[in-house]
């Protein structure tokens, strides 16, 4: 049984098929068209085409988006470390270990059942992402912004959009970084070699980090600011591996031997964005988790 049958023939000539599906079908990202086209979910004038395929005029496209697995998703009385709320908007200094939304790997726990629980949310992501305008990973810690209602998400969804929003990010990497500052430009897309992991793919989607030296220890790890201008899955610990600095902790992209934590030292410090009501522009920062801070203390004193 199918959720929703979608069909559209193209008007004009404008790139992948993933992006032409993104484009056309409301609240269908690139990365859920990519899954749907592998899973052969898409047709084009009856065949089953690849995502880089390139449309062409009068293409039919049809899409079938299958129902979800079903999961309960409960509100849980579970406590938040809330920054800032208001009727519309909701900021929240996420804990390292916390999952944001669930998925059938992680039901429960996360923080949209504590959400849930604390206040109504936007439905424009659906049952399972209620209120979910952006996302870090579970072991990534930091500020999230929260929608409480769909005029707010649509705001804000805009402004990541428009690059017009602040996300500023600390990280501890490996190694010494001889430059003070500079900007990553590198496609970001799923890898071959492991699908658990992104890669830097000449087909991937446009991700461009800035970052800034903030402290360097003894050659061996340096203190970097990572500002944002897109957000690609997994983007900092991708493009700072790229760069021959993985983060440090980070089980999936960085080295074996490596200071132990609760996974990669990688911390949203600063978010800044436009009240979607008032117009106001609103800029909160969030302190380090007490081990970072323990870390980046025993660095200095050689421990």
């Amino acid at each position: 049984m199918l959720e929703q049958d979608k069909t559209f023939q193209v008007k004009e000539e404008n790139g992948r098929l993933d992006k032409v599906i993104s484009e056309n079908l409301e609240n269908v990202s690139r990365s859920r068209a990519n899954s749907l086209i592998k899973a052969g979910h898409v047709l084009v004038n009856g065949e089953i085409k690849k995502p880089k395929y390139d449309v062409n005029m009068d293409d039919q496209i049809e899409v079938h988006i299958p129902e979800p697995n079903t999961l309960n998703v409960k509100p849980e009385q579970i406590p938040l470390d809330i920054v800032y709320e208001d009727d519309d908007v909701l900021v929240v200094n996420k804990p390292q270990g916390m999952v944001v939304h669930p998925s059938p790997g992680h039901p429960d726990k996360t923080l949209v059942n504590a959400l849930l629980y604390h206040t109504p949310l936007s439905n424009i992501n659906g049952t399972f992402r209620p209120g979910i305008v952006h996302r870090i990973d579970k072991d990534t810690s930091g500020l999230l912004m929260v929608a409480k209602n769909n005029h707010a998400h649509e705001s804000l969804s805009n402004q990541l959009k428009e690059k017009s929003n602040i996300r500023e990010y600390i990280a501890l990497v490996h190694g010494n970084i001889k430059e003070d500052k500079g900007t990553i430009n590198a496609p970001i897309g799923r890898s071959e070699k492991d699908r658990k992991k992104q890669a830097i793919v000449a087909d991937g989607r446009n991700a461009v980090t800035h970052f800034k030296v903030l402290e360097r220890f003894d050659g061996q790890y340096t203190l970097v600011s990572c500002i944002l201008e897109t957000g690609r899955t997994h983007q900092i610990r991708v493009h700072m591996k790229y760069i021959g600095h993985p983060l440090v902790g980070d089980p999936l992209y960085g080295p074996r031997k490596t200071i132990k934590g609760h996974g990669q030292f990688l911390h949203a410090i600063k978010l800044g964005f436009v009240h979607p009501v008032t117009h106001k522009e609103l800029i909160f920062e969030a302190p380090l988790p007490e081990i970072f801070k323990k870390t980046i203390n025993n660095l200095r004193n050689n421990k």
